[in-house]
């Protein structure tokens, strides 16, 4: 039998109680999902950011990521997921209003590139703000390719309630201070990177990709050919979270800590300020030549790539690590997901309801902490799971055992029935016990899984490029007839306009070089 991965905590009974239940209803959910401008027929957009959009630096709920051919759709912190979803939709009704006959691509895998150089670098403007922004993704491009940084994701943004921080600290004894929620957001973090090979698994939808994407590059991958273009594995379930995607050999060595909030935060900004061999060749700010920011393992702290990661909100030109020292964990971010090529805003209620149990379920668990054993374990996991994880018989490492993968998410399922029955009572509801059951479906059929969906409807249909295409101008038409829900067309323009101004006053506002700017940067003293 094998052994529990993790215990409750909390007396989940005592949670139930009419009187405490409530206190789960503030749970605060947002939405990331980026997507990439095709043409018509298929192939990178090559057209700068539409003005119509307003300016990436400024705007709230649109933006760039590394390219200008790279759309960002952000909404904002809200209690209720239905809304959150309208408001992603309202994003991109209005998006697609303003881009003419491009669309956008409905995959994480990028569609068609004949060559890293068709990726234009995002612009933002001529600030000092905007220019760091830039040279940071030229940095990027240099250290990484620029075809890594095409490809698309969708980031899902969780918190909990002061209430439930209250009845939480209560159980046990404590108060809840500032330190004592983040230390809980970090034993949350702790269980999800053990248990996070679920997301890709459930979730994950790039079982295949276009030739062009690996082409002249070593990887090492047996895959298959399907069409003219398309590559798959068998049992793959997210090549973008693949050593194909979001990885970086120079990031490998790094041994970033869960354990405390103190040591993750010193460990990210030693790296920021520890020399790399590998990129001291690049021009880090000599003659005014910005080829990547610093010459060090990272330029800034979001350059380090994880599955999920603490955030707190930043003030201007605040460092990452600064506000988190500072004010402690705000909110966890996942970035484990796959675009949802099964929805037209590339995320789906059933997914947000699923993530509200797991996570939940993450806070509530036991989460000793990691020595670097089984810290390592995570990685290898999440690896497998990504290359083969539908695979029969597929084996996990569980503290230097290798364990079935279906005995363990059916040990975690359990758990998450349990946390699912506390939040259908919070929410008087069933449709987390519906969610739950719904997930643990693709656990005993493989099929079910979006990433078996998927490839199955490739090699019915056509290689990734046409089905691709096809479900984007589908999506396209589907959202051009969705109905305005929170916001009006007239309300998306003003605040187009507003961020255009807005962007001209902090390039007016700016007073000295941008040598200068970054030297001052990166010489501001840690805080706290």
């Amino acid at each position: 039998m094998l052994p529990l991965t993790s215990d409750f905590t909390y007396d989940i009974g005592a949670l139930s109680d009419p009187s405490a239940v409530h206190s789960f209803n503030g749970i605060r959910r947002g939405v990331e999902r980026e997507c990439l401008r095709i043409n018509p027929e298929g192939t990178l957009a090559q057209t700068p950011h539409p003005q119509t959009l307003g300016a990436a630096l400024t705007h709230d709920s649109i933006t760039t990521d590394f390219s200008e051919s790279l759309l960002e759709f952000i909404t904002p912190p809200e209690t209720d997921a239905d809304k959150t979803l309208a408001q992603l939709a309202d994003v991109h009704k209005f998006t697609l209003q303003q881009l003419g006959e491009e669309r956008v691509w409905p995959l994480s895998m990028p569609c068609f590139i004949k060559n890293e150089a068709e990726i234009p670098i995002a612009y933002y403007g001529e600030s000092n703000t905007g220019k760091m922004k830039k040279a940071y993704r030229i940095g990027l491009r240099n250290r990484y390719g620029s075809m890594m940084q095409a490809i698309a994701g969708v980031h899902f943004n969780f918190s909990v309630s002061d209430s439930l921080w209250k009845l939480l600290a209560s159980q046990q004894k404590a108060q809840p201070t500032q330190d004592w929620i983040s230390a809980q957001y970090f034993k949350l973090i702790r269980n999800y990177r053990r248990t996070c090979w679920l997301i890709p698994y459930l979730f994950g939808a790039s079982p295949a990709l276009c030739r062009s994407f690996v082409a002249g590059r070593e990887h090492g991958l047996d895959f298959k050919q399907l069409g003219k273009g398309t590559y798959y594995l068998p049992y793959a379930t997210s090549l973008r979270m693949s050593g194909l995607g979001y990885t970086s050999t120079e990031q490998s060595s790094l041994r970033i800590c869960y354990n405390s909030l103190d040591n993750y935060v010193r460990l990210l900004r030693q790296a920021m300020y520890q020399p790399s061999v590998r990129y001291a060749g690049f021009a880090a700010g000599e003659g005014g030549n910005y080829q990547q920011l610093s010459k060090n393992v990272l330029q800034i702290e979001n350059e380090f790539y994880s599955p999920i990661r603490p955030k707190q909100p930043t003030n201007t030109m605040e460092k990452p690590t600064d506000a988190l020292a500072t004010r402690g964990v705000k909110y966890i971010e996942v970035r484990a997901l796959d675009v949802n090529p099964f929805s037209p805003t590339g995320i789906a209620r059933e997914q947000i309801d699923f993530l509200d149990v797991f996570l939940i379920s993450c806070l509530l668990m036991d989460s000793p902490e990691f020595t670097a054993e089984r810290y390592k374990e995570t990685e290898v996991n999440l690896n497998r799971i990504v290359l083969e994880g539908r695979k029969p018989g597929l084996t996990l490492l569980n503290n230097d055992q290798e364990v079935s993968m279906q005995s363990w998410a059916e040990q975690l399922f359990a758990k998450f029935g349990t946390v699912a029955q506390l939040l259908d009572k919070a929410y008087n509801s069933n449709c987390y016990s519906l969610a739950i059951e719904r997930e643990w479906q693709k656990i005993t059929d493989p099929d079910k899984t979006f990433s078996g969906r998927w490839l199955n409807k490739l090699l019915a249909e056509g290689d990734n490029a046409v089905v691709g295409r096809t479900l984007a101008d589908t999506y396209r038409n589907e959202i051009k007839a969705f109905d305005y829900t929170y916001k009006s067309e007239a309300d998306f323009v003003e605040e187009a306009a507003q961020s255009l101004i807005a962007q001209k006053d902090i390039e007016a506002a700016d007073t000295v070089s941008f040598d200068t700017f970054i030297q001052e940067y990166f010489a501001r003293p840690p805080q706290n």
